[in-house]
């Protein structure tokens, strides 16, 4: 992997915050453009930023010769090459139940809780914040619900979703527990996910990786 690769993002992006996350528990190092998606903002908007990357998200990935968009390609990237631990178990089945967490987040909570979904509820259909709030907390809950029952009887979890060490399924879990809470999404409810949360609150990668200490965080 090229030294001059840069990650485009922004701080509070959970979707940044994986590839973050992943990237400090590789131990490997970038550069950190900020991207700065807030409403009124817009930067992923600019021309500037369109032209690299299409799509108009965060994160984005680029290094010589070669760049790419969506926070699972580049951590499936970043896995694949050389060096750092695995973020994912060597038995196929462990690999399986791994990916089952990791879609849960990535494709049934967080895309419907993305920014530009919460921005279409209040400006083309008019929801007020309580509405947005109600919405964001029924899609965690939804989710949560579901993490919680497997890692609670899988049989595999142990001080992180899959044994002693972290993987991709924590990668995407941290960052939805942070939005959740952004949200006041109480997790009462979730004492196996809120027990995880905690251990990686102590790691020094999801302390590297956090929002709070980033460059472009205020």
């Amino acid at each position: 992997m090229s030294g001059t690769a840069k990650l485009f993002g922004y701080y509070r992006s959970s979707s940044s915050y994986r590839v973050r996350i992943a990237l400090a528990l590789k131990g490997r190092d970038v550069t950190h453009v900020p991207v700065n998606i807030l409403p009124g903002i817009d930067a992923q908007k600019s021309n500037y930023y369109k032209d690299l990357n299409p799509q108009g998200r965060v994160p984005f990935w680029v290094e010589e010769g070669f760049s790419i968009a969506q926070s699972n390609a580049i951590i499936e990237y970043i896995e694949e090459t050389p060096d750092g631990p695995a973020l994912l178990p060597e038995n196929p089945q462990d690999r399986a139940y791994v990916r089952q967490l990791v879609n849960i987040i990535c494709a049934d909570v967080q895309p419907l809780n993305n920014l530009p979904v919460l921005q279409y509820l209040k400006g083309e259909l008019g929801a007020d914040e309580a509405a947005v709030k109600t919405w964001y907390a029924h899609w965690v809950h939804a989710g949560f619900e579901a993490v919680e029952t497997m890692l609670k009887t899988s049989g595999k979890m142990g001080i992180y979703c899959f044994g002693d060490t972290p993987t991709m399924a924590d990668i995407h879990l941290i960052p939805q527990i942070f939005n959740a809470q952004r949200f006041d999404v109480s997790l009462t409810n979730y004492p196996l996910i809120s027990a995880i949360n905690a251990a990686a609150m102590k790691h020094p990668a999801f302390i590297k990786a956090a929002p709070e200490n980033q460059e472009d965080a205020p």
